[in-house]
């Protein structure tokens, strides 16, 4: 945002995570569009949110409310709230009650907007990016810039700004692209299927697997990984590090990452 407001602070901007898979890229496309035109008309911040299809726990949910309008084919909802990750029963709640969709994280609005709610919501970020906003003025020195950066505290636009935001002043797509999440392990199993062996393992290096279906396994060439009896696991064995987890737990891999840095370990 204080990159992009440096050459036009009004102009609508838009987040696109990296590990998203669109399969219809044409509607993506115009809800992109078709968001600028209501940001330029509202002020709102736009958000695009899925419809779920299983109570997934390593995603988001927005709850949205009444059709507040409609155009270009493209449907904007009423923001009532967000909830980030919760747990099993949670998800499956949200489901049956219906209203809920699956936060995608495509944040749209202007540079000045965000900006502008940062200084309310998270003035502590506000200030570290008015002063790289500052140095990207005069000097640009990277080394600085990189400096201010890593003093900021490390929070999710989710809870820095969104969870605070008054719901008048956010509207909510529902997306209708074929989205997936492929930053999950088991999405990406299902995408790569057409790569699985005739049991559903999806393998990489030497490999001997009896009995094991519907696993991940990623190995290093010049090592054989051996499986007896297994079902629906991630493998991965690297260099420096060996995980093996059911594939439903994957998303947890976090939590040996933040047990890694408590102990000094010098891998992290």
């Amino acid at each position: 945002a204080v990159v992009l407001g440096l050459q036009d602070e009004d102009e609508p901007m838009a987040f696109v995570p990296s590990d998203h898979y669109i399969g219809r890229k044409e509607k993506f496309i115009k809800s992109l569009h078709e968001a600028e035109k209501v940001i330029k008309e509202t002020g709102k911040l736009v958000d695009i949110s899925i419809y779920p299809t299983d109570p997934n726990t390593a995603l988001g949910y927005t709850k949205v409310g009444e059709l507040k309008k409609e155009q270009g084919g493209v449907k904007f909802f009423e923001f009532l709230g967000h909830t980030e990750k919760p747990d099993f029963k949670t998800a499956q709640r949200y489901l049956e009650e219906g209203g809920y969709l699956w936060h995608a994280n495509y944040y749209m609005w202007t540079p000045k907007l965000f900006l502008e709610a940062y200084a309310k919501y998270s003035p502590e970020h506000y200030q570290k990016l008015m002063e790289i906003k500052e140095e990207l003025e005069g000097n640009a020195d990277s080394t600085k810039i990189a400096n201010l950066y890593s003093e900021m505290e490390k929070i999710s636009i989710d809870y820095a700004i969104m969870e605070k935001m008054d719901s008048e002043n956010v509207l909510i797509i529902q997306g209708d692209f074929d989205w997936k999440d492929i930053g999950a392990w088991d999405t990406l199993h299902e995408n790569l299927m057409n790569k699985a062996d005739e049991r559903r393992n999806l393998v990489r290096g030497e490999r001997v697997n009896i009995d094991t279906s519907g696993s991940i396994i990623y190995g290093q060439e010049g090592k054989v990984i051996a499986t007896i009896g297994i079902d629906d696991m991630v493998i991965v064995d690297t260099e420096d590090a060996l995980l093996v987890c059911p594939k439903s737990r994957a998303q947890e891999v976090k939590k040996v990452i933040e047990e890694l840095k408590e102990r000094g370990n010098k891998f992290i």
